[in-house]
């Protein structure tokens, strides 16, 4: 029997009760829709969460500060585990390899220019190096320099949305706004960058860390201790060896507190450490809600053999007539195993349709984001039609193996 004619006689056996074909693809259906639009959202959050690590910058170094020793003499000397904001200066001047380090130390307060009073802005105090490591850039005037920084001078850029709320269509170089107490000069202001990774920077002014330790922040043990930083952040050049400039921040920070690098509380990490192990997170949370949807798969696969195996019975006497005129049982169990692939394989193609508008509306409705896989259509795909014949082999073979006579004996 020809491979065309038993495709032709399994779609009319399907099409001859829809609404039962159907529901026997149903779990099929399920099953595709579901791994969809499960690895969907598993990859859409793997994609924001790297979004969020890639958008702090390129090539970045992360330094993070331990506990420090206990008492106002710990830091005494550059001693102790902390991390001060001299550290930053002296991995900029001592490190080769380095291209920037930015500190950040933020606060709240009320911003007035004029008229304007805007309440709760993010003062973010930082470090010359910070457009070059946060990727952003200026619209107009400047970004503050080191001089400015170890002056302490009270300059300001604003973000691209305070900048308008503040002055409108005025030109904001050159003018002064006051945050909390603290006048402040602005000599630039940001390019338009938004949200990402849920910090906007369009609502934050940017002034010297400084000034931030200073006006906003201040410490009773700032003179003896220094200012205590919780993270500092290094920009390696593109040429520079990695592993090696990891290498001297840790002798460095280690002869700078009088420690060795082994009783360090500070930690090191890249940016390729923080996505490999989220990366590796992720990926075990994905194949986890694979194996559930794949659970579907299998239930749509016991309910093709359970109808396959009531139609065995129901055309047994077909069986035994297309027997009778010369049909081998390799003939009968190719018909029946076609029809069981034909009810998986429409009914996995039905339900990528499904899990692919479901994806595009759970991000839609949702606030997650999805990200729709090719590998994940072809996985669902390719286990429905691997699960149709799986469990249709078992009753196509039990129509097979029918006895002529008594098959077309039966009533």
């Amino acid at each position: 029997m020809k491979l065309r004619d038993v495709i032709r006689v399994a779609w009319e056996a399907m099409t001859k009760n829809v609404v039962r074909s159907i529901l026997t693809m149903l779990g099929i259906i399920i099953g595709v829709a579901a791994v969809i639009i499960m690895i969907a959202i598993s990859a859409g959050t793997e994609a924001s969460i790297q979004e969020q690590i890639t958008s702090l910058g390129s090539n970045l170094v992360f330094i993070q500060s331990g506990f420090s020793r206990a008492g106002p003499g710990a830091f005494a000397s550059g001693g102790g585990t902390g991390l001060v904001f001299d550290d930053a200066t002296a991995i900029a001047d001592e490190i080769n390899g380095v291209k920037a380090v930015v500190v950040e130390q933020s606060s709240s307060e009320t911003v007035k220019a004029g008229d304007v009073s805007l309440d709760s802005i993010n003062i973010l105090g930082t470090t010359p190096g910070f457009p070059s490591v946060r990727d952003v850039d200026i619209a107009e005037g400047r970004y503050f320099n080191q001089n400015e920084v170890d002056r302490k001078l009270k300059v300001a850029v604003l973000g691209y949305n305070i900048a308008t709320e503040l002055f409108g269509e005025t030109d904001p170089i050159g003018q002064v706004i006051t945050a909390g107490s603290t006048k402040l000069t602005v000599i630039g202001v940001l390019a338009e960058r938004g949200v990402v990774g849920e910090v906007d920077y369009d609502e934050r002014v940017y002034i010297p860390i400084t000034v931030v330790f200073q006006k906003f922040t201040p410490s009773m043990f700032a003179r003896i201790t220094g200012d205590s930083v919780r993270m500092i952040y290094v920009e390696v050049e593109e040429d520079a060896n990695l592993d090696n400039v990891i290498t001297q921040i840790q002798l460095l920070l280690a002869k700078r507190h009088e420690i060795s690098v082994d009783e360090a509380t500070f930690t090191i990490t890249t940016q390729q450490d923080i996505i490999a192990t989220q990366e590796s997170t992720t990926a075990a949370f994905r194949n986890l809600l694979a194996w559930v949807a794949g659970v579907s798969l299998i239930v749509g696969g016991i309910g093709i053999m359970n109808i396959m195996l009531v139609s065995v019975t129901e055309r047994t006497r077909e069986i035994g007539i297309r027997q009778s005129v010369g049909a081998t049982p390799a003939d009968i169990r190719m018909q029946f195993l076609t029809e069981a692939l034909l009810l998986s394989i429409v009914g996995g193609l039905i339900g990528i349709a499904v899990g692919i508008g479901g994806s595009y509306i759970f991000s839609a409705v949702s606030d997650m984001r999805t990200v729709i896989l090719p590998t994940s259509i072809l996985l669902a795909f390719g286990s429905a039609a691997i699960v149709g014949a799986f469990f249709g082999y078992y009753p196509a073979n039990k129509a097979a193996q029918l006895d002529p006579i008594e098959a077309l004996r039966y009533e």
